[in-house]
């Protein structure tokens, strides 16, 4: 078995020249990084990671808890995870808390002295909750998608409320008055935030908030689904739908085909993500981008710089883009499915 003596002997370098190489730690040159790698893999070598942790005193490992798995969108955010942590040679360690508060607490304190570093993607977690983390743990922890009225922790999240703000406003430029809505869970920031986007703006523009065009749900495409057949079961006529995620608006553009509803001439749909389905819906879906790649990167990278530097909390926060396609109409240019 080859050892880090026979590494830096056919690369004629120092073992704190490999060392450093390793760990990605100091100045090292192009030419003699890669004269270090090539030497490795001729010698097959693999350094021991445990060895490492304990000559350093780090794990060189980050934690990455999140409430839910949750498709395609928490796959989307694992992936740019991972690439941050790989280019900064260290592992990570995902965890899946099954929209369990105590469980992702719980969780979080485990992995204190697994990680040198941890990314909390929390849709559960009570401010109470995160208060304790802050009074209990020693390892950095880097929250997205929450906030506190006290800037305890580094924060990156999401201008919610903008965003619903953003959409609402689009559809009501578009001349629509009579906007049904599909929300997510409301017990949660991210809830009550697109709920407080979607009420403040008929507020502003004068159109009474009707309960009825209201519909509770769970972020998922069958409860988007059910929504929205409830809504047309019940007759309250309207011309647009927003949904709180594109997911929702997938599941209730499903319904409104079954009901011979047609998008957009009768009824205008739009969401919130900007998901890899939305462009290949048909007719494409109208939303809002959220930029969860950078947002990701970005915490990933706070957590990665924590472990060696101390700052300042400080909050990062990303807006959101409007992205225009075919399922949002003038309605003034749209045919009534109902009789007003």
């Amino acid at each position: 078995m080859s050892t880090i003596f026979d590494v830096c002997k056919l690369a004629g370098v120092s073992t704190a020249t490999v060392s450093r190489v390793m760990n990605g730690t100091g100045q090292v040159k192009e030419s003699t990084r890669q004269k270090v790698f090539s030497a490795m893999e001729q010698l097959g070598y693999r350094p021991n990671q445990l060895a490492q942790s304990l000559a350093s005193n780090k794990t060189h490992t980050i934690g990455f808890v999140v409430s839910q798995f949750d498709g395609a969108y928490t796959g989307f955010i694992l992936k740019q995870a991972s690439i941050c942590v790989d280019k900064a040679k260290k592992q990570l360690i995902v965890t899946d808390c099954h929209n369990d508060p105590e469980f992702e607490y719980e969780t979080v304190r485990q992995l204190e002295n697994r990680c040198d570093a941890i990314v909390l993607y929390s849709r559960t977690l009570s401010n109470e909750h995160l208060r304790k983390l802050y009074n209990q743990m020693n390892t950095p922890l880097v929250l997205i998608n929450r906030t506190l009225p006290e800037q305890l922790f580094h924060t990156v999240t999401f201008a919610q409320e903008e965003a619903a703000t953003m959409m609402m406003n689009h559809l009501i430029g578009y001349g629509h008055r009579n906007i049904a809505c599909i929300t997510g869970p409301l017990d949660n920031p991210t809830g009550k935030s697109r709920m407080a986007g979607y009420v403040n703006t008929l507020k502003k523009h004068a159109i009474p908030y009707r309960s009825c065009l209201v519909k509770n749900s769970d972020y998922q495409i069958e409860g988007g689904y059910n929504a929205c057949k409830q809504l047309i079961e019940d007759k309250i006529p309207f011309t647009a739908l927003f949904a709180f995620n594109d997911y929702m608006a997938l599941g209730a553009l499903k319904a409104l085909n079954e009901a011979d509803i047609k998008v957009p001439d009768q009824v205008s749909i739009a969401g919130i993500d900007n998901n890899l389905f939305s462009a290949y819906a048909s007719p494409g879906l109208t939303t809002i981008e959220l930029p969860i790649e950078a947002m990701t990167k970005k915490a990933v990278e706070l957590a990665i710089d924590l472990i060696t530097h101390e700052h300042k909390s400080s909050a990062h926060q990303f807006k959101g883009k409007l992205i225009q396609r075919e399922s949002v109409k003038p309605c003034r240019a749209m045919n009534n499915w109902f009789s007003l």
